[in-house]
């Protein structure tokens, strides 16, 4: 036993020198949420999630504006042997050396409504033909304005839906970053009561110990003077050994729950935490009606759940335009002119107009595109089950954790007094067994007691602040302070 404990206390003071190493830093649970949501990973996953759904959402702004470009082929050389056809109708192979320069400048401009383009467009070409005799033939192409439109007809639009949907998906981003957000709170406060909780049971660790090695003490000289039984020594040593046990294990529960906190928080030096318990209980009441409203209001699963139907009876439309015909009209009107100088190419143009009407008509897949119609049917369909039974499932869970709520917080004051009563019973009990009064089961009983009574009061406590996290997350709102805790967009 002397040998067994003196090992021990090298392993100690060991660890403790180790410890003695590190910085020690004194948080309370909201300065531990402060510090996660601003330098802990999933802050970081948080954001640049977020930057991902708003270039998302820029990308498709942008489709909306009109759109500028400068097209060209500077320079276009050519030098080989192709067909020509002669004036006479006949074809020849030709030996052609040229050198082709275009610019165009196109302004198109999208329309969501009907799925069309309309077009405005100037250009120049140039094309130099060099001859064997050293002679060049330059002519220049002009066409000062263009202006026209593309309008399918019986197609599908692929823009009016997505006007539709890439708002909608957007909001939902803002709304899920203010979810992460919270997200962040509620397992910062996990962690934080892992540590605390820890460090309190490994306070307790070192007190059972100490106490556990006293009584051991005592009732050796208890024994030595024939006041008590060999088997009560027996079992004082065996208290003694298991209180050692304990310490060991705490102070590796206390190292791994060190080191999540550690790095959920962001924090990358090694340093010991000294928390403070959050023992003070908010005084505000929750009504479930309320919670609920703020729920539908401020979470993402109402827009997620409207952005699910709209997706379905997007791909439902598509089928469905894909088993008619389909026709795309194009039309346009300009000015045009070719001359072999600059000076000429812009006078007196020459009108120039183009019709097309193309078109696509399925006559005989075997049933292909009718299959595909009956499944975006199905799908659509089944999605529209599943946002309905999401939204009575949401329902319940926000009622039910309103309920929780009032009960964890009930919980709270009952196993305080509770601790407060097994502390006062230990404390009585311990003075009993030095005087005599109490045999040794008696006091084990009662240092068992208040181990129980003092686990299940942090418990409770953890359980509370869960709850408190996990309500304001599913409600996005702060029910203390009376605000909205969804986040401004960036």
């Amino acid at each position: 036993m002397k040998i067994k404990t003196l090992a021990f206390l090298i392993s100690l003071l060991m660890s403790c020198s180790l410890i003695g190493q590190t910085d020690t830093l004194s948080l309370s649970l909201m300065q531990t949420i402060k510090i996660a949501q601003r330098d802990g990973i999933d802050l970081r996953f948080a954001d640049v999630s977020f930057q991902n759904n708003y270039w998302q959402y820029q990308a498709f702004l942008a489709k909306l504006r009109p759109q500028l470009n400068l097209r060209g082929e500077i320079p276009n050389i050519n030098r080989s042997i192709e067909p020509i056809i002669l004036p006479d109708g006949t074809e020849a192979f030709i030996n052609r050396s040229l050198m082709s320069n275009s610019a165009r400048i196109n302004l198109q401009q999208s329309i969501p409504l009907t799925g069309g383009q309309i077009f405005a467009q100037t250009g120049l070409r140039r094309i130099d033909l060099f001859s064997a005799v050293n002679n060049t033939n330059i002519s220049y192409l002009s066409t000062p304005v263009s202006v026209g439109f593309v309008q399918p007809i019986f197609g599908f639009n692929s823009l009016k839906w997505e006007k539709r949907i890439a708002p909608l998906q957007y909001e939902e981003s803002i709304k899920k970053y203010s979810e992460d957000f919270e997200k962040i709170a509620y397992d910062a406060t996990g962690y934080f009561f892992e540590v605390l909780i820890a460090q309190l049971n490994l306070q307790a660790a070192y007190r059972d110990k100490a106490n556990a090695d006293t009584l051991y003490v005592i009732s050796k000289g208890r024994y030595d003077v024939g006041k008590i039984a060999e088997t009560e020594v027996m079992q004082m040593e065996l208290q003694a050994m298991r209180a050692n046990t304990t310490l060991s294990e705490s102070i590796l529960n206390l190292q791994t729950a060190t080191e999540r906190l550690r790095n959920f928080m962001g924090i990358q030096q090694e340093v010991a935490f000294k928390l403070v318990p959050p023992e003070d209980i908010p005084t505000f009441e929750t009504d479930a009606t309320e919670a609920l409203e703020l729920a539908n209001r401020n979470r993402a699963n109402a827009l997620a759940r409207q952005r699910r139907m709209l997706e379905a009876e997007r791909t439902l439309a598509q089928a469905r335009a894909n088993t008619r015909p389909s026709f795309d009209l194009y039309a346009s009107f300009g000015l045009s002119q070719t001359a072999n100088n600059l000076e000429e190419v812009y006078r007196k143009p020459l009108d120039q107009e183009v019709f097309t009407l193309g078109f696509d008509i399925p006559i005989a897949d075997w049933g292909k595109s009718n299959a595909a119609k009956q499944i975006a049917k199905a799908n659509a369909e089944l999605v529209r089950l599943q946002v309905e039974q999401d939204a009575v499932n949401f329902e319940r869970e926000v009622l039910v954790r309103v309920q929780q709520f009032k009960l964890v917080k009930d919980q709270v004051n009952l196993a305080k007094r509770s601790y407060d009563l097994a502390q006062r019973r230990l404390d009585i009990t311990q003075k009993r067994y030095l005087i005599g009064k109490i045999g040794p089961t008696d006091l084990n009983l009662a240092i068992t007691e208040e181990s129980s009574a003092r686990r299940s009061y942090y418990s409770a406590l953890s359980s509370y602040w869960l709850a408190h996290y996990y309500l304001r997350g599913l409600t996005l709102y702060d029910f203390e302070n009376g605000v909205s805790l969804v986040k401004e967009t960036k």
